[in-house]
C-alpha cells in the first residue's frame, strides 16, 4: 500500500478545462452536506434544553482569567500573592485557571463582550475554525483556490462535525478548534519569500496558550525546517516575556513555582475524560502516583519515535502527514490530553481520504491500488466513527456524563470529578475497576492514537525517501517548495 500512495502523487496531470464541471457539483455537494449537519445541530438546539448542549464552564474560565487580568473585582484580589493562581476557581467545582499568564492575557478580550453574546460567539467562532482548519488542510495537500476545493472543504466539515471531539469543544466552549487552525495556517502556509522569515511564529504563539504544541518544534527541527523552528521559539519567548512585563507576580508563580508542570492542578489524572498515555497508565495501575513512572518511560519513547517519525515524513514529502503524527505525539505524551483535545482527528479524516482519492485515481499506475484505496477510505471513515458523537442512550440506559453523553468514552460508568477534590485519590474510584468492554471503550480516543501512531511511525520508515529523479517526474513535488504544488496539483478526484 505504502508504494501505490508514494506512486499517485507523480502520475499525468489532468487538464483544467475538465475540472470545472466535477467542481461545480463537489460544491454543490458540499453546500447540502454542511447544510445538513449545520441544520442538524441547529435543531439538536432547539429541541434540547441548554443542558444538552452548551455547558460553558471552560469559557467562563477563560472570561475570568480575563477579568483578573483587567484588575475587574470581586475576581481579582489585589491581597493574594498571585490573583490568577490563587483565585479560588469558577462553579461549584472551583475549576482553577490552568492556562499560562499569556493566555489570560490573550483571554482579557473574551472577558469585553457581555456573557450571553460571548456563548454565541464562541459556538460560531468553532465552526469557522473548523472549516479554516479543513481547508488549510486541503491547500498544504495541494488542492488549488477553486470550487472544486471548497466543496470539498464543506464536504470534510460536514463529515467531522458530529464528532465527539468538535461538539464537546462547542459544548464547553473550548478554544482547541481555533488553536488547530492556528498551527495548520502558520505551518501549512506556502514558503514564499513574503511569508517564509516569519513562518512557525504562530505555532509559538499557539504553545504560549497551552503548552502542548511545544510539540511542534522538535518535529521542525528533524524535518531540518530550523528557521521555522526558530521562529516557533521566538513566538513562545515573546508571550513569556508578555507574562512577566503584564503579570509578573503570576508569571513568577506559574514558571518558577513548577505550576506548568502539575497535571494534576486541571482535575483526576485517571478520569475517562483523559485520552492521554498518562490517563491509560493511571486507569491501569490504580493510583495517580503510582502510575508515574512508568508514564515517563512510556511519553520519552513515544516522544522520541513520534517526533522522528513525523520529521521523516515531512522530509520524504508528506508534511501534512508529519504535521498530523507531531500532534498526535502531543496528545499522547501530554500528561492531560480531554476528549476534546482530539479536534486534530478533522484534518486526520480528510487527509485519510485524500490519500485513498490518490490510490483509487493511480490504479492505473500500480497494481493492487484499489485495495489501497479501500484500505485508506475504511480508514477515514473509521476515525469519524470511532470518534463520532453516539449518545450514550444506544448502548446504556445509565448517563455518564449528565445530558452531555456523547461519545463511545462515557458508555461506562466513570467518576464524578468532584470526588478527586474532596477525597483525593481512592482506590474506589470507578476507572480503576473497568473490566471487558469497559476497558475499550473507556480508553478509546488513547487507543485508536495508538494504532495510527503505529500505522504513522511504520509508513515513515517504510516510504522511499524523495529523490532529484521524483522532483523531476511529470506533476511532481518538491518537497522544499510547497508553493509550485500548489499551483500545479489539481483535484484527485477530478
Amino acid at each position: 500500500m505504502v508504494g501505490e500512495v508514494r506512486s499517485v502523487l507523480t502520475r499525468p496531470q489532468t487538464p483544467a478545462g475538465e475540472q470545472e464541471k466535477p467542481g461545480r457539483w463537489l460544491l454543490v455537494a458540499g453546500l447540502g452536506a454542511f447544510a445538513l449537519a449545520l441544520g442538524l445541530y441547529v435543531i439538536y438546539t432547539i429541541i434540547h434544553p441548554k443542558s444538552f448542549t452548551m455547558d460553558p464552564v471552560d469559557l467562563a474560565v477563560y472570561r475570568s482569567g480575563g477579568l483578573i487580568v483587567r484588575h475587574v473585582r470581586p475576581l481579582y484580589d489585589p491581597r493574594l500573592a498571585a490573583p490568577l493562581y490563587d483565585w479560588v476557581g469558577y462553579g461549584k467545582l472551583h475549576l482553577p485557571f490552568t492556562y499560562t499568564p499569556f493566555a489570560a492575557i490573550a483571554f482579557a478580550v473574551i472577558s469585553l463582550v457581555p456573557w450571553w453574546l460571548s456563548q454565541q460567539l464562541s459556538v460560531a467562532v468553532d465552526i469557522l475554525a473548523l472549516l479554516t482548519a479543513v481547508w488549510l488542510t486541503l491547500g498544504a495537500l495541494g488542492y488549488r483556490r477553486n470550487q472544486a476545493r471548497l466543496g470539498v472543504t464543506l464536504l470534510g466539515a460536514a463529515a467531522v462535525f458530529w464528532t465527539e471531539p468538535v461538539l464537546r469543544t462547542m459544548y464547553l466552549g473550548q478554544v482547541n478548534l481555533v488553536l488547530m487552525a492556528l498551527i495548520i495556517w502558520d505551518l501549512c502556509q506556502p514558503d514564499t519569500e513574503n511569508s517564509r522569515w516569519w513562518k512557525g511564529f504562530g505555532t509559538g504563539i499557539a504553545a504560549g496558550i497551552k503548552l502542548v504544541p511545544l510539540i511542534f518544534i522538535p518535529y521542525l527541527l528533524l524535518a531540518r525546517k530550523f528557521r521555522q523552528a526558530a521562529m516557533a521559539c521566538a513566538g513562545f519567548a515573546c508571550t513569556v516575556l508578555a507574562g512577566f512585563a503584564i503579570l509578573p507576580r503570576d508569571s513568577a508563580k506559574w514558571w518558577f513555582d513548577g505550576l506548568f508542570v502539575q497535571g494534576g492542578r486541571t482535575g483526576f489524572t485517571g478520569w475517562a475524560g483523559n485520552q492521554s498515555l498518562d490517563g491509560l497508565i493511571t486507569r491501569l495501575t490504580g493510583s495517580v502516583n503510582g502510575a508515574k513512572p512508568a508514564w515517563i518511560v512510556a511519553a520519552v519513547l513515544v516522544g522520541v519515535a513520534g517526533v522522528a517519525g513525523a520529521g521523516l515524513l515531512d522530509r520524504k514529502g508528506h508534511p501534512v502527514a508529519g504535521l498530523l503524527m507531531a500532534a498526535l505525539t502531543g496528545l499522547l505524551v501530554s500528561p492531560i490530553s480531554w476528549d476534546h483535545h482530539w479536534v486534530w482527528i478533522a484534518p486526520g479524516a480528510l487527509v485519510g481520504a485524500h490519500y485513498a482519492v490518490l490510490a483509487y485515481k493511480g490504479r492505473a499506475w500500480r497494481r493492487h491500488a484499489t485495495r489501497a484505496a479501500w484500505a485508506l477510505g475504511i480508514l477515514a471513515l473509521a476515525i469519524v466513527a470511532w470518534f463520532g458523537a453516539w449518545p450514550a442512550r444506544l448502548f446504556t440506559a445509565r448517563l455518564n456524563l449528565g445530558n452531555d453523553s456523547l461519545g463511545l468514552l462515557w458508555i461506562p460508568r466513570n467518576t464524578n470529578p468532584v470526588y478527586y477534590q474532596w477525597y483525593g485519590d481512592r482506590r474506589w474510584f470507578t476507572e480503576y475497576h473497568w473490566h471487558g468492554l469497559a476497558l475499550i471503550a473507556g480508553n478509546a480516543y488513547v487507543l485508536a492514537g495508538l494504532a495510527l501512531f503505529g500505522l504513522l511511525l511504520a509508513l515513515s520508515l517504510l516510504l522511499p525517501q524523495r529523490t532529484k529523479e521524483h522532483d523531476d517526474e511529470p506533476g511532481g513535488v518538491q518537497a522544499g517548495n510547497r508553493a509550485s504544488l500548489r499551483g500545479r496539483l489539481r483535484l484527485p478526484a477530478a
